[in-house]
C-alpha cells in the first residue's frame, strides 16, 4: 500500500525534564505524517474540511521501543493498511538518524460529513488516487 516518509526535528518545548519526547508527543508526530501522506497524494486536510470532510481518530495504538531526545531528527513512515471504506487505517514506525526503531503505531479514522456530523464513505476522488 501507499506510504511516505516524513522528517522533523524534536523542539525543546517537546521534551519533558529529561530531555527525552513526552509520550503524548507522538500522536502529534503520527499526525504529521497522515498529513504529509495526504498531501503526497495530492490533497490536505484543509482541502477536505472544505468539501465536507472531516477525519477524527477513533483508534490509536502505540508501542515505545526506544526514546527520542531534543534536536533529534525522527523520520516517519506511514503507511496505508488498506483501501478505506468508511475508516482509513494506518501504520507508522519513527526512526531517529541512527535507524533505531523508536516506535510502532496504528490510527483508524473515520470518514465524517462535516455539514451532517455522519459517517459516510471514503470519498471517491480518494480512492481514485489511490488505484492510480
Amino acid at each position: 500500500m501507499k506510504k511516505n516518509l516524513t522528517k522533523l526535528r524534536v523542539r525543546y518545548g517537546e521534551t519533558d525534564q529529561m530531555g527525552i519526547v513526552y509520550y503524548g508527543n507522538y500522536a502529534q508526530f503520527l499526525e504529521q505524517g497522515r498529513t504529509e501522506w495526504l498531501r503526497e497524494l495530492g490533497f490536505s486536510y484543509k482541502w477536505m474540511e472544505e468539501n465536507n470532510i472531516h477525519l477524527p481518530v477513533v483508534n490509536l495504538n502505540i508501542d515505545y521501543k526506544a526514546p527520542a531526545y531534543y534536536d533529534d531528527i525522527l523520520l516517519i513512515t506511514t503507511k496505508l493498511r488498506k483501501i478505506p471504506t468508511f475508516k482509513i487505517e494506518f501504520d507508522y514506525e519513527i526512526h531517529n538518524a541512527a535507524d533505531q526503531l523508536l516506535i510502532t503505531a496504528s490510527t483508524t479514522l473515520v470518514f465524517v460529513n462535516s455539514a451532517t456530523k455522519k459517517l459516510q464513505k471514503a470519498p471517491d476522488y480518494l480512492l481514485k488516487k489511490l488505484e492510480d
